[in-house]
């Protein structure tokens, strides 16, 4: 006997914020009529932390705050035990989007380290000789936006060999002159990075100029944290060795679940960080970092 159980949002983009009611209708299909011992709906947030191969044995106090974090959970029964009849069967839902407590509900965030997601799952109980049914379906929670104005402060940049740190011989270095500005570090998740580059001059060839976006995953309690940065996504801005004087545009759009606005709070922090890369054609890379703060407006 065919059966499927399907949960659907009534919003396409599954994007809710706190406080904000998560409505659907749970879509039952079966050829035949369908008995049942009952059929309940669960709503979890849960922030995941894991530690990094390298940090783990280092700090033993750890596994404490290393536990998920709970920030919602609610369950309901749907419908009672019974019989569904032969066909489709839509059962409509609303469950109210609010956090356990005092916790906030964070942004929903894909991370290495560090992951926020939010669920509903649906549970079919059957007879002990069927098998139970469940689906599981992921929405998005953004934060309210802030009301203050965002305020752009662009950065200027200057890469000299006399600006690079852990160079080890600056003397065997080539010489470069490399400018630009970037026209905010506070950014809008939104809206794109921007901002330009020139390279005013270079003695040695260059290969490749890339836009590097990093997150900065902390973990920790008050006996220690590991801090760990790993990289989202490379977009190479220029190819190959480009003309001297020549403005480059810097471009770089916000990845949608893979970035959220900047978070710290007591066990975990998110950070952002943007790394301007230069490889030369002997393969010598000379980057500049800029961390970033991200918010929603």
């Amino acid at each position: 006997m065919s059966v499927s159980l399907d949960i659907r949002l009534k919003r396409a983009n599954k994007v809710y914020h706190e406080g904000e009611r998560l409505t659907g209708v749970l879509v039952i299909s079966s050829r035949d009529a369908l008995q049942h011992q009952g059929v309940s709906l669960s709503l979890d947030g849960l922030v995941n932390l894991q530690l990094s191969s390298k940090s783990v044995g280092v700090f033993e106090a750890f596994y404490n705050s290393v536990k998920p974090i709970q920030l919602v959970s609610s369950n309901m029964e749907v419908v009672k035990p019974g019989k569904f009849p032969a066909g489709r069967t839509e059962i409509p839902f609303e469950f109210p989007l609010q956090a356990k407590g005092n916790k906030v509900l964070y942004e929903t965030y894909h991370g290495v380290f560090v992951n926020i997601q939010y669920t509903l799952r649906c549970d079919m109980r059957r007879s002990l000789l069927a098998k139970d049914l469940s689906k599981t379906c992921e929405f998005m929670v953004h934060c309210q936006p802030q009301k203050s104005k965002l305020q752009l402060n662009p950065v200027d940049f200057s890469i000299t060999p006399e600006t690079l740190q852990n160079v080890r011989e600056r003397t065997s270095l080539p010489k470069f002159l490399i400018k630009g500005h970037l026209d905010a570090t506070s950014c809008a998740i939104t809206r794109p990075l921007t901002g330009e580059l020139v390279v005013e001059r270079s003695e040695v060839p260059i290969k490749s100029i890339e836009l590097q976006l990093v997150r900065v995953e902390t973990c920790g309690c008050a006996e220690g944290y590991a801090r760990d940065a790993t990289e989202i996504q490379n977009i190479q801005i220029a190819e190959g060795d480009v003309c001297h004087g020549l403005s480059i545009p810097i471009y770089m759009v916000f990845p949608r679940l893979f970035t959220c606005p900047t978070l710290e709070t007591t066990n975990f922090k998110v950070e952002f960080e943007v790394n301007i890369v230069i490889v030369l054609h002997d393969d010598h890379l000379i980057t500049e970092n800029f961390p970033l703060k991200l918010v929603r407006v």
